[in-house]
C-alpha cells in the first residue's frame, strides 16, 4: 500500500478501535486528599497494607485526530484536549510543519530523544494489527541509524551489524554486541580478561581500581539522575500526606549516599539536578529527623507504625549503583526510625516498570530517572504532570505551574513559577528524592573516543575498540524491547539509539542538540510553529526512502488514540504522553 492510500485506514475512528489500540490508557482514579493548605483530618481505618478490592472504572479516552497520509491534527487546543501538538504537516516531500498549542522551548530538546526517532511509514502500517509488531518489530526496528539488529539471542547478546547505506559517517567496528550482567564485578571481571571492549556503571567500590590499571580507562558521568522512594496515593495509607511526609523525613538520605554511592554523587535537594536551569528554585527538601517523622506518623494514625512492601528491580542504573545493598537500608531505616515493617519484593524488571508506571504497586518502591534530555521539563512534566499515573492523582497545585513553566522560555521568568512547583512538591510529597547519583563508563585503555553521555544515550558508531572489528559492550540489563517508541528502559533506548534516528540528535558525551534526520527546525517568533527542512537522499534499513510522510505517519503512530496503528509493546505510549500529550479528550 502506498503513504497516499494509507489515508484511508487512518480516519476510522469507531470507539471499540481506539480501545483495542489502547489497552494502557490512563483511567480514572479516586481523587488524593490533598491539598497544601489542608491536611486530613481523618486516620485511615482498614488494614493499612490491603489494596483496593476492585479496580476503578475505565472510562474510555476520546479520539479527536484526523489523519490523512499527509497531515495529523487536531481540530482545536483546548476544550478538553490538553496536549502540545495541534498538527504535523507535510509541506511537501522534503518540510514538515509542527503547529504547537503553546510555546515550547525545550522542542528541540524533545524532538531529539530517541522514542521520537523515525519509522518508515510502511513499516508502520504493515506491522501493525499483527504480530509483526508485537514479536518482530520488538526485537528487528527498521530504522535509519548506523546500526541494523542482525541477531537477537534473547537471554544472551543483541548483535548489530553496519549499515552499508549509512547517510552519515560509518562505524568504527562493523560489528557491534550488546551484552549485560546485573553485577558490577562480573562486568569488570570481564573487562579484565578483555571479552568486552566497555561497560556500564562500574561499583563504587571499583572505581580507584580500574583507574589504577593502565590497561583500563575511567569515563566519568555528570550526575543528571535522581533515584527516589515511589508511593501510589490512591492506596492506603500513602492516600495521607501525613504519612508521606513522615516517610520523607524519617529516612536518613545522606547516609544511604555516603554509604552506597561513589564519588561525584550528592545527596537530592530537590528532585530535579540542581545543574539543569529551574532545578533547585524553590525550598530544600526536608531535613533527616525520625522524632518529627514519629509524631507525623502518630497524627495520621499511625502511632505503632504499620507493614507494607518495599518493590524494586535488581538493575544497576547510575542513579542506584548498589541495588538491593540500598533497598535492605531502607527497609532497616523504616523499621528502626518508623517502625514501618517493609517486605521487599523483588520483580522483573519489564513488569516493574509497568507496574510501576501504571500506578498498582500498592507499597513503597525504589525507581530513578536519568536525563532524556537537559531541561527542567523531563524531570517534572514527565512525573508530575496531570497525566501521570505513576503516584496516583496529582494535585493541580503541582501539575498547574509545571504546565505554565513548560511555556516560558527565559529561566529567570520561569523561576517563580517553577519555585512553586517544587514547593508543592515537597509540602505534598508524591516522592521522596534521595540522590543524585554520579556514575561511569569504563573501558579498554585503547578504545578510542570512549563515550560516557549524561543522558545514558552513547551512540557507538563514534567509539573505535582499538582498530578491531568488534566491539563489545555490557550494559546492566536485556532490553526489554527495541520498539524504543513505546518503551522508557534505559537499556532498551540506548539500543534503539544504535538502529533508529530523530529528527536532531545529542552530540557526543554532551547535551547540546544537532540536527540529524532533520537538516534544520526553525521556529516562529512565539515558540509556537516549527517548520522542519529534512535530509535528503536518506534510506531506511528496508530501502524505503525517508520523506515527510515518514514523519507524519510516526507521530500519528505515537499520538493518535484513533489510529489502528497505535499499537505498541506496552500501550502506555508513555514520551508521547508526558511530553506531548495523547490526541485524545477524557471520556464522560
Amino acid at each position: 500500500m502506498n503513504k497516499k492510500l494509507f489515508a484511508l485506514l487512518s480516519v476510522i475512528m469507531i470507539a471499540s478501535m481506539a480501545l483495542a489500540a489502547c489497552g494502557g490508557q490512563k483511567t480514572e482514579v479516586p481523587a488524593a486528599t490533598d491539598e497544601p493548605t489542608t491536611a486530613p483530618t481523618d486516620a485511615p481505618t482498614a488494614e493499612p497494607t490491603a489494596p483496593p478490592t476492585a479496580e476503578p472504572t475505565p472510562i474510555p479516552d476520546v479520539p479527536i485526530a484526523t489523519y490523512d497520509g499527509t497531515s495529523l491534527s487536531v481540530a482545536e487546543c483546548g476544550n478538553g484536549y490538553t496536549g502540545f501538538i495541534k498538527s504535523v504537516v507535510a509541506q511537501d516531500a522534503n518540510t514538515v510543519v509542527f503547529t504547537l498549542c503553546k510555546s515550547d522551548p525545550a522542542f528541540l530538546s524533545k524532538i531529539a530523544f530517541s522514542p521520537f526517532s523515525i519509522y518508515p511509514q510502511e513499516w508502520i502500517e504493515s506491522t501493525a494489527g499483527d504480530e509483526t509488531r508485537t514479536s518482530e518489530g520488538l526485537e528487528h526496528p527498521v530504522g535509519t541509524g548506523p546500526y541494523m539488529v542482525s541477531e537477537w539471542k534473547r537471554g544472551e547478546s543483541v548483535t548489530f551489524t553496519a549499515n552499508p547505506d549509512y547517510w552519515g559517517e560509518a562505524p568504527a567496528a562493523e560489528t557491534l554486541v550488546f551484552r549485560w550482567s546485573s553485577e558490577s564485578a562480573a562486568r569488570l571481571l570481564e573487562l579484565q580478561a578483555g571479552t568486552i571492549d566497555g561497560f556500564d556503571n562500574p561499583g563504587p567500590d571499583d572505581f580507584a581500581t580500574i583507574q589504577a590499571d593502565s590497561t583500563l580507562q575511567l569515563s566519568l558521568r555528570p550526575a543528571l539522575n535522581v533515584f527516589y522512594i515511589g508511593m501510589t496515593n490512591t492506596f492506603a495509607p500513602f492516600d495521607n500526606v501525613k504519612v508521606r511526609q513522615a516517610i520523607a523525613q524519617g529516612i536518613d538520605r545522606q547516609r544511604i549516599v555516603d554509604t552506597f554511592y561513589p564519588v561525584g554523587s550528592e545527596v537530592a535537594s530537590h528532585f530535579t539536578p540542581c545543574s539543569i536551569p529551574n532545578a533547585c528554585d524553590g525550598d530544600a527538601w526536608y531535613d533527616f529527623d525520625p522524632a518529627a517523622a514519629k509524631a507525623l506518623l502518630a497524627e495520621a494514625g499511625f502511632p505503632d507504625g504499620f507493614a507494607t512492601k518495599l518493590y524494586f528491580r535488581d538493575v544497576v542504573r547510575g542513579y542506584l549503583p548498589q541495588v538491593s545493598s540500598v533497598a535492605q537500608d531502607i527497609q532497616s531505616q523504616l523499621k528502626e526510625n518508623l517502625n514501618i515493617d517493609a517486605e521487599i519484593v523483588v520483580m522483573e524488571s519489564g513488569a516493574f516498570i509497568e507496574e510501576s508506571g501504571a500506578g498498582r504497586l500498592d507499597g513503597l518502591y525504589l525507581l530513578g530517572w536519568g536525563a532524556d534530555y537537559p531541561h527542567i521539563t523531563n524531570f517534572l512534566d514527565y512525573h508530575f504532570g496531570q497525566a501521570t499515573q505513576q503516584f496516583g492523582a496529582i494535585p493541580a497545585a503541582i501539575y498547574e505551574p509545571i504546565a505554565l513553566g513548560a511555556t516560558i522560555a527565559d529561566p529567570a521568568e520561569a523561576a517563580p513559577v517553577y519555585t512553586e512547583a517544587n514547593n508543592a512538591i515537597r509540602e505534598l510529597v508524591p516522592m521522596i528524592p534521595i540522590a543524585h547519583g554520579g556514575s561511569a563508563v569504563a573501558y579498554r585503555a585503547d578504545v578510542v573516543n570512549p563515550q560516557a553521555s549524561p543522558l545514558t544515550s552513547e551512540s557507538f558508531f563514534a567509539t573505535d575498540p582499538g582498530g578491531r572489528d568488534v566491539f563489545v559492550w555490557m550494559q546492566n540489563a536485556e532490553p526489554i524491547s527495541m520498539f524504543c517508541a513505546d518503551e522508557t528502559d534505559g537499556e532498551s533506548l540506548r539500543a534503539c539509539e544504535q538502529v533508529t534516528e530523530a529528527l536532531y540528535s545529542y552530540e557526543i558525551n554532551g547535551t547540546a542538540t544537532h540536527p540529524a534526520l532533520a537538516e534544520s527546525c526553525t521556529p516562529n517568533e512565539d515558540l509556537t510553529v516549527w517548520t522542519c527542512a529534512l535530509r535528503q537522499g536518506v534510506t531506511f534499513h528496508d530501502g524505503s526512502t525517508f520523506d515527510a510522510a515518514d514523519v507524519v505517519a510516526t507521530f500519528n503512530m505515537g499520538l493518535n488514540i484513533g489510529s489502528p496503528f497505535h499499537v505498541g509493546n506496552t500501550n502506555l505510549w508513555e514520551y508521547y504522553d508526558y511530553l506531548w500529550g495523547l490526541m485524545k479528550k477524557p471520556g464522560g
